[in-house]
């Protein structure tokens, strides 16, 4: 089966570092006491915009508006939603690599750890 042709929840692929920095910029309002809570307010609806730009499709909006109302929250801020949606990205591609199976990941992982 053809990895393209199976439906995905997301159609972009971000690099890691991208997503770190993201949530790194939606923390950095706790840096400044009493205004944090307001710059989130500012940095909500773009964080929104960006997160569905960087991933696309379904998953992007879905993410995008997750991230919206995680900014927009009083106390949130400290999830790192971009890199949480990368690594469901990441975790969603390795399943559908043709020619591995999970258990063979695993019969691969226990003979490295017995060497």
């Amino acid at each position: 089966m053809n990895p393209k042709s199976l439906p995905r929840l997301f159609t972009k692929q971000p690099a890691l570092w991208f997503c770190i920095l993201m949530d790194a910029i939606g923390c950095v309002t706790y840096i400044f006491p009493g205004l944090g809570e307001w710059a989130d307010t500012v940095w909500a609806p773009i964080s929104g915009f960006i997160f569905y730009q960087a991933f696309g499709s379904f998953g992007g909006a879905l993410g995008g508006l997750f991230s919206f109302l995680e900014e927009a929250l009083p106390f949130t801020d400290i999830i790192p939603t971009f890199t949480i949606a990368w690594w469901i990205q990441q975790r969603q591609l390795k399943k559908h690599i043709p020619g591995k199976s999970e258990t063979e990941d695993r019969n691969i992982n226990k003979n490295v750890a017995r060497k």
